[in-house]
């Protein structure tokens, strides 16, 4: 049994959720929250398996949630959730400890998916809400942190890769690595190859699991 923790500020949101993850089996919601001080008492009670978190809460948001639990030693694996696409939120969240990141609007199937990658010690990094296709998506994010080729970058790609985790554009990383443009592009989409990600957000979630920024 995955025992999971809910925080939401949304009463609607967390009885839509707790009714959704009845109907799948070996699911439990142990645990519920409407704010981000709530959030942080409700884990350290329960010690849930999986803590599904909305990033905008009041008191404290996700992010400062995943940050005082994990220096307290008790962050489980969370999965950061929000109704809209927020890369700093995102970046920000994983920094902190994050384990994965939702969009509120995928199927219910992908949301079981990640609860129990997360469960079982994975990854769940990334699922838009429209393309690229669904399928691809999903493999994607559960695969994103186990791609073969992360050890195959080059020095170089990894100094691109850093200065992409700072947010910079590749004209930026062009003229801080005394380069032209044309070849930071090819570059990143190296990184982007030898990672298995299709966009920098990825790229630079997919760094931070392992380690490489």
């Amino acid at each position: 049994m995955i025992r999971i923790a809910l925080a939401d500020d949304q009463a609607l949101v967390r009885s839509g959720f707790r009714a959704l993850l009845g109907l799948f089996e070996g699911l439990q919601v142990v645990a519920e929250a409407e704010d981000g001080a709530a959030a942080i008492e409700s884990v350290m009670a329960t010690h849930p398996d999986v803590l599904l978190l909305d990033v905008r809460m009041p008191k404290r948001n996700g992010v400062e949630v995943v940050t005082e639990l994990a220096r307290r030693g008790c962050l489980p694996p969370t999965l950061l959730l929000t109704t809209f696409e927020d890369d700093f939120a995102m970046v920000a969240g994983v920094r902190a400890g994050a384990r994965g990141y939702l969009l509120k609007g995928v199927t219910p199937e992908v949301l079981v998916d990640a609860i129990r990658t997360l469960a079982n010690g994975g990854s769940y990094l990334y699922a838009p809400l429209s393309a690229p296709p669904p399928n691809e998506d999903r493999q994607t994010a559960q695969h994103a942190s186990m791609a073969p080729g992360a050890e195959q970058l080059t020095d170089r790609e990894r100094e691109v890769l850093k200065l992409l985790s700072s947010g910079i554009t590749n004209k930026e990383i062009a003229a801080a690595l005394r380069l032209s443009e044309g070849t930071v592009r090819n570059h990143v989409s190296s990184i982007f190859a030898k990672l298995g990600v299709n966009d920098r957000t990825k790229a630079v979630l997919s760094a931070l699991h392992r380690g490489l920024v």
